[in-house]
C-alpha cells in the first residue's frame, strides 16, 4: 500500500521541556528520514511518549518541521497505548471515526470502509467487525487501533507500544503486516522490545538520561522486517546492556 503522498523527512528540536520543576529534555534535537521506520528505546519513564506526543503536535514545547517545507497538519496519523475505541461504536465505524469526523461521504467513505475491512481481516478481526469494543479481548482491541492508525493511510505514522498487548506469534505476524504496509511512510514507532525495535527499524535510537538525550542511530543491515539471525541477536543484546546501565550505547552501524 503506497501512500497518497511523499512522506517527508521530519525535524523536532526540544530547547527545554520541564514538569514539576524538573527538566525532562533540554536541546535535544530528533530527524526522522523520510520515508524510513525509526524506532525509539529507552527505559520506562523516560520520556519515549512524551516525545512521541511532540512529534505529533499534541504538546508544547518543540519545533517541528517537514523537509517538504509543508504543514504538518493532517498528514499524521497516530496510534496511542491505549487504544482510545469508542466504546458505543462498532470495531469498523471505530475504524471509520476519522472519515467521519472529516465529513468523509459517498465514495471517499465507501473506499474507506473497504480498506477498513481488507484491514480487519488481515489482523484477524474481519468477523469482529460489527462487535463492541467491550466484546474484545485486550489484545483484539491492540489490533482495531493498529487496524485504524493504518487505515489513515497517512505520510506519517507515529505508534507508541503498537504490539505490546499481543501473543508472541500474532505479534510477530503484525510486526510483518506493519513492516509491509508502511513502506515508504516516515514512522516513528516506540517499544520496549530491542528485538522488535531491531526486526522493524531502519534506525533505532535511545533515548536516555537526565535530561533525557538521544544515542547515535544504529542502522541494522538488511530490510525490515529482519530476521533473528546472529548478527541482529548479537545487536540486540548490546542493546539490552546498554539500557540496563540505562546509559548511551556506543552503537556502531552496520554498512
Amino acid at each position: 500500500m503506497q501512500p497518497a503522498e511523499p512522506a517527508p523527512a521530519l525535524h523536532l528540536e526540544v530547547e527545554r521541556l520541564a514538569f514539576e520543576g524538573r527538566t525532562l529534555m533540554e536541546g535535544l534535537v530528533l530527524d526522522l528520514p523520510a520515508g524510513r521506520t525509526t524506532c525509539l528505546l529507552g527505559p520506562s519513564g523516560i520520556g519515549k511518549s512524551t516525545l512521541l506526543r511532540l512529534v505529533a503536535g499534541l504538546l508544547p514545547g518543540a519545533v517541528r518541521s517537514a523537509s517538504d517545507g509543508l504543514p504538518l497538519e493532517g498528514r499524521i496519523a497516530w496510534m496511542a497505548q491505549s487504544d482510545l475505541l469508542l466504546p458505543w461504536l462498532s470495531v469498523e465505524d471505530n475504524l471509520l471515526l476519522g472519515y467521519r469526523l472529516r465529513g468523509a461521504r459517498g465514495t471517499e467513505l465507501a473506499r474507506a470502509r473497504e480498506r477498513a475491512r481488507g484491514l480487519l481481516a488481515r489482523v484477524g478481526l474481519a468477523e469482529r467487525a460489527r462487535a463492541l469494543p467491550h466484546q474484545l479481548s485486550g489484545g483484539m482491541r491492540q489490533r482495531a487501533a493498529l487496524a485504524r492508525t493504518l487505515v489513515e493511510d497517512r505520510p506519517i505514522v507515529l505508534m507508541d507500544e503498537p504490539f505490546s498487548a499481543l501473543d508472541a506469534i500474532t505479534r510477530h505476524r503484525l510486526q510483518d503486516l506493519a513492516a509491509e504496509l508502511l513502506t515508504d511512510r516516515t514512522v516513528l514507532l516506540v517499544t520496549h522490545s530491542p528485538l522488535e525495535a531491531l526486526r522493524l527499524g531502519h534506525e533505532v535510537r535511545v533515548l536516555d538520561g537526565a535530561p533525557a538525550r538521544l544515542g547515535p542511530p544504529l542502522r541494522p543491515a538488511g530490510t525490515p522486517p529482519r530476521i533473528a539471525d546472529p548478527a541482529l541477536l548479537a545487536q540486540e543484546a548490546q542493546l539490552l546492556d546498554a539500557l540496563a546501565g540505562t546509559s548511551v550505547p556506543p552503537l556502531e552501524a552496520a554498512a
